[in-house]
Formats: structure tokens, sequence, C-alpha cells
């Protein structure tokens, strides 16, 4: 793999070029500062609602669908997604139609026409949305957890935004919203895969050229407050408890993040992690069970999630709890750290085998930090990370004063979950 490439043009726009010349595709991604954490309240789920209007039709474009079928028409994959502090677009196909499919992304990004008509269409589709992740029961979980951590603030709202403010939303609220925040300084370019330099870097010069070059204004600092365990629940008659935890940790600046990562990695990250042995092998109490970190600009948490039989919630919950505990007591031996790295490194390094594998991994770090981090020394930074310093974290993170849960299930209020929840 060759170094990749920043380029901050004359206009403020950032490039990234990360080559792979033996690929045989090459892919395209725009990301922005934009996300639910940028919105005010009347305007939640406003930068969701945009992302998706963005197919919806250019200057250049104008018929519905027709962004769609050109893409098809190349062979290409494409798509856009939303998170709390970026928005991104991508497309990838065959490397000798990148000119083609960056055409076609710069132009959805630059040249969005808003029909009133369509977004009164796509306003519906949203809801639908939104109705189909209310059945979604561990997304719904984690919606839950991230209220109870954040409560009415940016950080606590979904995405998707609600209902009510759906309806609020329209061509000019859209439209303003876009103008303040989709602006040079904000707006990450990354083509990664197979792909001659100099002619890209001309035709992302030309395309961006009339992007107004203004700064956004930054987002509302996350307020966190807690002095005890606290506890949500959401009846839902269903066939499992979906029961997500979170611990508040820190933001993903601190240095402390990679031992952090591997932290997770030991107790829920892969089939031979410590909570997928306990509470699947050995109690046979449910499907699924992970833990990771999830660290933003200003805010962080640990957070691990499953689905329990009902009969066996109140011993999961125990059980997760107990083996928090024990990596605050006990140093992990070295033969299991080592296995943790070597899944992680492994993770990795298959995780960049394609050109939107690796577009991702660079453009992420830069939308959010500035910096990139090559994969070389992320894997060092991993391997660096003793038993002494996981027990450290775990002892600052695992504590009742950043406890939280979350629960769907047949419960209409949380007294019997409150008893167990402590360390």
């Amino acid at each position: 793999m060759k170094k990749i490439k920043k380029i901050t043009l004359s206009n403020g726009l950032r490039v990234l070029l990360a080559p792979q010349p033996a690929s045989l595709a090459a892919s395209v991604l725009i990301l922005v500062e934009a996300g639910s954490e940028y919105e005010v309240k009347k305007l939640s789920g406003v930068s969701h609602f945009l992302e998706h209007m963005m197919f919806k039709g250019t200057t250049n474009r104008p018929q519905v669908g027709q962004i769609s079928e050109e893409l098809d028409a190349l062979g290409a994959q494409s798509n856009a997604f939303t998170g709390q502090e970026y928005t991104g677009y991508w497309a990838k196909a065959a490397a000798k139609k990148l000119p083609k499919i960056l055409d076609i992304v710069c132009d959805l990004y630059l040249n969005p026409i808003f029909d009133p008509a369509e977004i009164e269409k796509e306003r519906g589709v949203i809801i639908e949305e939104i109705n189909m992740d209310e059945d979604r029961l561990p997304r719904k979980a984690g919606e839950l957890l991230d209220k109870l951590l954040y409560g009415d603030q940016p950080a606590g709202w979904d995405i998707a935004g609600d209902k009510e403010t759906l309806k609020k939303l329209f061509k000019k609220e859209i439209s303003d919203y876009r103008d303040a925040r989709y602006v040079m300084s904000g707006t990450v370019v990354v083509v990664a895969g197979a792909f001659h330099e100099k002619k890209v870097i001309a035709e992302i010069k030309a395309a961006f050229a009339k992007l107004p070059q203004g700064r956004a204004a930054r987002k509302l600092k996350t307020i966190e407050k807690q002095s005890k365990p606290q506890v949500v629940v959401h009846y839902k008659d269903a066939g499992q408890s979906h029961c997500a935890i979170g611990f508040r940790a820190f933001d993903l600046f601190d240095k402390r993040r990679y031992t952090l990562q591997v932290l997770g990695n030991i107790l829920g990250g892969g089939m031979s992690s410590r909570l997928f042995k306990r509470v699947r092998e050995e109690l046979g109490a449910a499907y699924y069970i992970h833990a990771s970190a999830d660290l933003g600009l200003d805010h962080g948490t640990f957070d691990i999630a499953t689905g329990a039989e009902h009969s066996k919630t109140e011993i999961v919950l125990r059980s997760i709890l107990e083996e928090c505990r024990l990596m605050r007591e006990e140093l992990v031996p070295e033969k299991e750290l080592q296995k943790a790295k070597d899944y992680m490194i492994g993770g990795i390094v298959l995780g960049l085998e394609t050109a939107d594998d690796l577009a991702g991994f660079y453009g992420i770090q830069e939308i959010l930090t500035k910096k990139l981090v090559p994969p070389e020394e992320l894997i060092a930074m991993i391997k660096k990370v003793t038993a002494d310093d996981i027990r450290a974290v775990a002892r600052d993170v695992f504590r009742n004063d950043r406890l939280n849960l979350a629960v769907v299930g047949p419960y209409k209020d949380g007294r019997s979950l409150e008893k167990i929840l402590k360390l």
C-alpha cells in the first residue's frame, strides 16, 4: 500500500488520495462536518433528511432516479450515511470508470435542487424508516441508552429526528442548513484505489470551484452529569429482552482510547471473548453479545449490548457486571492479551482490503480529528497496551457513577433491574 497523501486546496477543501495501484476498483467518498450533533431542536433530523434529498436530483441531473440509473449503468456500488458528527456520500466502480463516478458524486453533493414535491415524498419514506427502526429492538435499546446518557441535547436525539420535527422541515430549512454546513472548510474528498493522481486532483478542483468557502459553526459542547447508576426501560412484548449497557468514558482524543479498544475486544470482541463465552456458551442465555468503545468529539462510552431470554435477563446482567469488576481487580493474562491484540490487528488488516474500506478508514479520521493515523501506527499503539494499562482504564470507566442501562422488553418499570445495577 502506497502512502496516503493529504492535499489542502487553496480554497480550503481537503483532499485525501489513498492509492492502491494493483486494485481493480476505485472509490470516491465525500464527508462533511454535518450530523445530528450539529442540529438544534427544531431542526432535529435535518442532517439525515438532507442526505436523502441529495439523491433526488441536481441541476445537471434533474430527473428523479437519474443519479441511481447512471451509477447502476456503470456497475457501481453507492450509498450515503448520516452519523452524529458527519455525513458521507460514496460510490465505487471499476477503476477505469472513476472519472464518471467522481463526476456523479460531486454533482449530487454540490448541486441538489430540493424539489418540494420530492421533499414531501421523502418525508413519508423517512417516517417509515423511523417506524422500521422501532421494530429493530437492539437498535431501539441503543437509542434509549443515548437518551438516558445525554437527555434533551443533540447527543441524546435520534439521528433521524422524530415525526413531529420532520413535519416542520421544508425546502428552506433543508437548504439553509446545507448552506451553513456544506462549506469548503468542513468538507473532505477521498479517492482510493487505482487512479491517475494529477487527473483526479484537476477534476476535484474543477468540480469544487464554487462551493462556499465560509466556516461552519462548531457544535455545542455535550453536557454530562451523573452520580449513580441509571436505568430506563421500554415496554415491548418481544421474544427477548434487549439490553444496552453504557459506561461514560472519554472522547476520541484521549490517549487511553487504544487501551479501551483492547479492553472491549477482551470483553466482547469475538467468539472467544469473555462475555461471549460466559453469556452465550456457558449460560446459553443470549444469541448476540458484544462490547466496544464508542468515542466522539467531546464525549464517549464503553458499550455492551445483548439480547437475553426474559427469565435470564437478570443473571445475564449480573454476569456482565461481574466480568467488568474482574477487569478492575485482576490483570489480564499475557496470553489472553496477546490473542486480543492479534485479533484486532487482523481486523485492521482485513478491513483495509478494498478501496471503499481504505477511503472510510482515512476519511473518517480526517473529518473528526484532522489527523491521519496510518495502519502501521495504529497497530503499534495497540501492541503497546499493557495489562496494567487495561486495569487502570477499567478502574476509571467501570464505576457506578458512570453506569447506565437501557432495556427493551416486557418491563413496565426498571425497579427490579435497579437493584442489580451496581459494581
